[in-house]
């Protein structure tokens, strides 16, 4: 069983900045890919940023620029520094990792819990 630990959520004023952190713990081969994810009430889920074992990074176009994920897959860390927070960044944010459970290529999907991310005006 995979278990993702997140912390780092809470409340900031627009244009203040938070720094959310997850900890992949359990039994793992490899981490293929692990990312963010946000939704807000009513809202559909999106992907907020991910990277890659090689590496690789992906951001949102909706916080490019202001978002930067970072860590290590193959230690199980990842890490999303968000500046110049604006009210519309306001959601509950999911980390997720695509983990390989098989020597034989079977993955498997797994989410956090999620951390509340509040911005006022």
């Amino acid at each position: 069983q995979v278990r993702l630990v997140e912390s780092g959520g809470g409340l900031v004023q627009a244009g203040g900045s938070l720094r959310l952190s997850c900890a992949a713990s359990g039994t793992i081969f490899s981490i293929n890919a692990m990312g963010w994810y946000r939704q807000a009430p009513g809202k559909q889920r999106e992907l907020v940023a991910s990277i890659t074992s090689d590496g690789s990074r992906s951001t949102a176009d909706s916080v490019k620029g202001r978002v930067t994920i970072s860590g290590d897959n193959a230690k199980g860390t990842v890490y999303l520094q968000m500046n110049s927070l604006k009210p519309e960044d306001t959601a509950v944010y999911y980390c997720n990792a695509n983990v390989r459970v098989g020597v034989w290529g079977a993955t498997d999907t797994y989410w956090g819990q999620g951390t509340q991310v509040t911005v006022s005006s």
